[in-house]
């Protein structure tokens, strides 16, 4: 890892824009993070010693990881009829991030990144067919060194065995259908034993778990990380649910049609059938997962432990519903790449209700979770701390990150990187196909690419460079 002043000579040496310049000074000063926890603290404008002033005691920590959640299926985001009541109270009481990504969107590398704080190039889980590496740490190993009780509940889905993992004190899972689960009857691994299902609905059954873990009479904080099937396909919802939208108008993008799901090869996504019966049993299935959701946030209210607990919301990647002609994820157009990222815990949060600006990823969760413990940052980690923009919504943020894909049989999706700006996205693929560059300001959709633009000559020359600045810290 080089030095900032090293980082600073590197990037002034060069023949660099401004704007790139700029960005690679960021990326410069999130790699001198990795070296010094104070220095992460530093760059993110909000010492150590604030947060721990902000909770005197250490919170306990809920997150609650969804799969397949588009950041726009929520009534809080201004969806036109899907009821999440519980979801849109987590809004209003915290801080949700109108700029959070997931850096590969996908479910297994996703994941990946969520419990160690890593880009996919640091953890090794490429794809869903990448085998796990014990010798990956996770937060929970971390918080559980702190003296948290600790429980993983839920979906592990990644390939190979189940792991022995270090430093949880409960491990419920499951492993049918390669472990993405079943919705219904699906038998649990509980602390390595084969058992079966309790509870015919895998959202509740979860849920049920999680409550009891809470429930436990304890000395210590606790975190708690709640991996939810829902909502990935079949988009199953509970059956006093089921049919719930079938009534409400939907609006499909102009460039869809009722069987984009069954076109490009996407008969391996799950998504078979007209799209208009998926999209409506996916916000059911949304609806269901908010209920047991409010569960939770009932539990601690009724222990008098809510305001003295942090709850994230997030999920895996988002989803695409016939935008760009595509069904599932895996590109890194903004249906896809773009997640909820709701965090409540009034005692550090400002401003009840507050959305704030700053770019926030997925490897940041645990970085974010060790803060918030007053735990120390490892080195290792490539993300960053939320904690700055919890607190102040003026707090820096990240100018530029990393979009990364690597190849999965037998998906037609070329290998990828990107860069993503406040601005800007910029794509290159390892194929023939045609770099693209969109102005997300201007058009969010991403639907005009400027790559032959006479216009838009630098600013693509300032993403090529940015991402080449990207990929060179990817193998520093």
């Amino acid at each position: 890892m080089i030095c900032d002043a090293d980082a600073d000579a590197e990037v002034e040496s060069r023949d660099l824009t401004p704007s790139v310049r700029a960005i690679c000074h960021n990326w410069g000063k999130v790699a001198v993070a990795a070296v010094a926890v104070a220095a992460i603290l530093a760059a993110a404008s909000l010492p150590r010693a604030h947060a721990q002033e902000a909770a005197v005691t250490r919170p306990n920590l809920v997150v609650i990881l969804s799969d397949d959640h588009r950041w726009d299926y929520l009534g809080s985001t201004g969806h036109p009829f899907i009821q999440t009541p519980t979801m849109d109270r987590l809004s209003e009481q915290g801080v949700a991030f109108d700029n959070a990504f997931v850096t590969t969107s996908l479910c297994s590398p996703s994941r990946a990144s969520f419990l160690t704080g890593q880009y996919v190039h640091s953890h090794g889980v490429r794809n869903n067919i990448s085998v796990w590496k014990d010798e990956n740490v996770t937060v929970l190993e971390l918080l559980e060194k702190e003296g948290y009780d600790t429980a993983f509940i839920g979906k592990w889905h990644m390939p190979g065995r189940l792991p022995n993992l270090r430093g949880v004190d409960r491990f419920i899972t499951f492993t049918e259908q390669g472990g993405q689960g079943r919705y219904f009857d699906c038998p649990l691994i509980v602390d390595g034993v084969e058992t079966p299902s309790r509870t015919p609905y895998i959202t509740t059954e979860l849920t049920d778990y999680a409550l009891e873990f809470i429930d436990r009479p304890r000395e210590n904080p606790f975190v708690l990380y709640l991996a939810h099937k829902a909502v990935h396909h079949e988009f199953l919802p509970p059956p006093d649910l089921a049919g719930m939208y079938d009534d409400e108008e939907l609006e499909l993008p102009e460039e869809a049609d009722p069987w984009v799901g069954s076109t490009r090869g996407f008969l391996y996504s799950g998504t078979l059938g007209p799209i208009s019966r998926h999209m409506r049993n996916y916000s059911a299935a949304i609806t269901a997962l908010d209920r047991e959701i409010g569960r939770i946030v009932s539990r601690l209210e009724e222990m008098g432990i809510l305001d003295e607990t942090v709850i994230i919301y997030t999920t895996d990647n988002g989803f695409f519903w016939g935008e760009h002609r595509l069904v599932d994820k895996r590109w890194p157009y903004e249906e896809s790449i773009r997640i909820p990222m709701i965090v409540r815990y009034p005692p550090l949060t400002s401003g009840a209700g507050r959305r704030t600006p700053q770019m926030v990823l997925n490897i940041d969760v645990a970085p974010t979770l060790l803060d918030l413990a007053g735990a120390p940052i490892p080195q290792w980690m490539d993300g960053q701390s939320m904690v700055p923009a919890l607190e102040s919504e003026s707090a820096s943020g990240r100018s530029a990150w990393l979009y990364e894909y690597f190849k999965e049989f037998p998906y037609n999706v070329p290998e990828m990187d990107a860069v993503r700006t406040d601005t800007h996205m910029y794509i290159e693929y390892a194929t023939s196909r045609v770099p693209e560059l969109y102005d997300v300001v201007a058009d969010p959709r991403q639907k005009h690419n400027l790559t032959a633009e006479p216009g838009a000559k630098d600013k693509l020359e300032e993403m090529r460079a940015a991402l080449d600045w990207l990929r060179r810290k990817r193998t520093d």
